[in-house]
């Protein structure tokens, strides 16, 4: 009998997980060309306007509706720390250290993720989650060690990269929940939209700004709102909508490892040996996690001893 049709989903969620950490990499690359033109909250309500716009086109021509009422208590609690607070806090926070100490802290969160998702989802914390986490962290700290620079970092852009990070991990496990009761492309609209509203203070500044930033600025942060924020969080949410909020934060640390492939292709900054080491364990802790225990197959299972009367009356 063919499996195609019971791994069709499996293969769906991996897929939109690699287009999520993929674009997520990318947005690394956009914020550094456009928080030089952008403060940090205009960039985010910037980014925030380009995404929910871009929604708003593919619910209407999709019909999508208003979310249930079950789903609205994730929907606004993740649209507040996660799309909100967490945009800002961390755009903040990377202005105040360097790349490589806000990747190291920042990288906190999938460790927030599962331990938050094992005591108030009730997610299970098998060994080798745990063993892929602690590999991929390794490899954070060592990207985040190698890139980090001398006197860019100070103990209040740490603390902020901290708050980005327990914002995000507030953020995946209050929108689990909603993704039983809401469709992914839902949960992602209106978060944003959540999130773009607690970020309209920062209005006067964005209108300010765009007018003397350069056009390339400007297109970085639509592009952070169209990829990395509509079409990411989307795909983040079908994925995580088919797996555990531990396992889907343990995905995101490849994102460490494109960011270096995509700085070394896109900006040429040729990454070294630690560098390099540190994304090859990322990627190792990955694949680590994401691995499942097979199960038995019923078709080679030892089969059972004759019985003496059978094997005497063969003979």
């Amino acid at each position: 009998m063919s499996t195609a049709p019971s791994r069709r989903p499996d293969l769906l969620a991996a897929g939109a997980a690699t287009v999520t950490v993929v674009l997520w990499a990318s947005a690394f690359v956009s914020i550094r060309s456009a928080g030089e033109a952008y403060s940090p909250g205009a960039l985010a309500l910037g980014r925030l306007l380009s995404g929910v716009l871009t929604l708003g086109v593919i619910c209407a021509v999709r019909w999508e509706g208003l979310p249930p009422r079950s789903a609205w208590r994730g929907i606004a609690i993740s649209g507040l720390l996660w799309f909100g607070f967490y945009m800002v806090v961390l755009n903040w926070g990377e202005q105040q250290v360097d790349a490589g100490t806000a990747a190291l802290v920042v990288n906190v969160g999938p460790i927030l993720i599962a331990l938050l998702g094992a005591r108030l989802l009730g997610d299970a914390l098998p060994p080798r989650l745990l063993a892929g986490m602690a590999v991929s962290f390794a490899g954070a700290v060592t990207v985040g060690l190698s890139m980090s620079g001398e006197g860019g970092s100070s103990l209040f852009g740490v603390v902020l990269c901290l708050l980005a990070a327990v914002a995000y991990a507030g953020g995946v496990v209050a929108q689990k929940p909603a993704l039983g009761h809401a469709s992914a492309l839902q949960v992602t609209t209106f978060g944003c939209l959540v999130g773009a509203v607690l970020c309209l203070p920062f209005l006067g500044q964005l209108v300010h700004e765009a007018a003397d930033a350069p056009v390339t600025a400007t297109l970085n942060m639509v592009y952070l709102g169209v990829f990395p924020t509509a079409l990411a969080f989307t795909t983040w949410a079908y994925a995580l909508a088919r797996t555990t909020a531990g396992r889907m934060g343990a995905t995101t640390y490849a994102v460490p490892a494109l960011v270096v492939l995509m700085s070394w292709l896109a900006l040429g900054e040729v990454p070294g040996l630690l560098t390099l080491a540190g994304g090859a364990l990322c990627l190792a802790g990955v694949a680590v996690s994401r691995s499942r225990r097979r199960p038995a197959v019923p078709g080679h299972a030892k089969a059972p001893e004759p019985r003496r009367e059978d094997a005497e009356d063969r003979r």
